[in-house]
């Protein structure tokens, strides 16, 4: 983990204010933070919560690689991601990614760039819990 990029999978509480320290720097005057939380809904049914669960090694390593894609692609000078894994209630974060720009369009497009990228790639895998019972969900 280098000092412009912080990766994490962990079981404890996603910190909104932990993201931003890590992406602070005195050169960008940008910085974008996206929480994605547990909602009560999805493809017609209400959601009770949902279990994350994730391949850690591997979704570093890609967590690492969509990092240094958004630097290269939008300028970001500094990420943190970071995906929670366990039984998650609703409105809990499961997700939090940052990014830091010497502007505000590259921390956004970065920003996205990151949570797009992880929701596509990372070896995250989320079953919810419904009246019904439970189903998996494609990705996290």
């Amino acid at each position: 983990m280098s000092k412009t990029v912080t990766v994490r999978v962990t079981r404890r509480v996603l910190s909104l204010d932990a993201a931003r320290r890590a992406v602070t720097r005195p050169d960008c005057g940008g910085i974008c933070v996206f929480t994605g939380t547990v909602r009560n809904h999805n493809e017609g049914r209400r959601v009770s919560k949902i279990r994350y669960s994730a391949f850690d090694a591997m979704a570093l390593r890609q967590f690492r690689k969509i990092a240094a894609e958004a630097r290269r692609k939008f300028g970001v000078k500094a990420v943190y991601i970071a995906h929670r894994v366990g039984v998650l209630g609703l409105g809990v974060a499961s997700v939090v990614c940052a990014a830091a720009a010497p502007h505000r369009a590259e921390a956004f497009a970065g920003c996205r760039h990151l949570i797009e990228q992880v929701k596509k790639l990372a070896p995250i895998w989320k079953e919810e819990f419904h009246a019904r019972g439970k189903s998996w969900v494609n990705r996290a």
